[in-house]
């Protein structure tokens, strides 16, 4: 594997769906970590955020997730709060983020991914929702 793909991946997303997508289209064969199954460490909670240059505030779901009912999102709640919720519940962590050679990033919009690939996938390229990511050309539109 000489460009390694690693994707932290939920199925039941779409937007993680269209960055698997991207990635293998891109002809990439990714190590998939479907997270809501193997859950997190909380160490590895810590270097992906790290890595990815973002809090794990800024990593939490909040969209159809528990979070607003388990008062994560006041203002008070540590950073440390944070990581121990998520740890316990890997359904807090918004999603995905990607590692490649060229960095680890919370992939949304879903597009972000082009950026940690070395190919593009040949054209054109939609999402799920028929909106065109890349033109037949393969020249990235958004």
């Amino acid at each position: 594997m000489s460009f390694p793909v690693v994707i932290h991946h939920n199925p039941g997303c779409g937007t993680s769906r269209n960055v698997l997508g991207m990635i293998r289209a891109a002809g990439y064969q990714p190590v998939v970590i479907e997270y809501l199954v193997e859950g997190w460490t909380r160490s590895q909670l810590l270097a992906l955020f790290a890595a990815a240059g973002i809090t794990a505030r800024q990593a939490l779901r909040i969209v159809r997730s528990p979070a607003e009912e388990m008062g994560l999102t006041a203002p008070e709640v540590t950073e440390d709060q944070l990581l121990d919720a998520m740890f316990r519940h890997p359904i807090l962590v918004n999603r995905p983020l990607v590692c490649t050679p060229k960095g680890v990033r919370l992939c949304r919009p879903s597009e972000v991914v082009l950026d940690l690939l070395e190919r593009m996938p040949a054209g054109p390229f939609a999402k799920e929702d028929g909106q065109l990511i890349l033109d037949a050309e393969g020249n990235r539109l958004v």
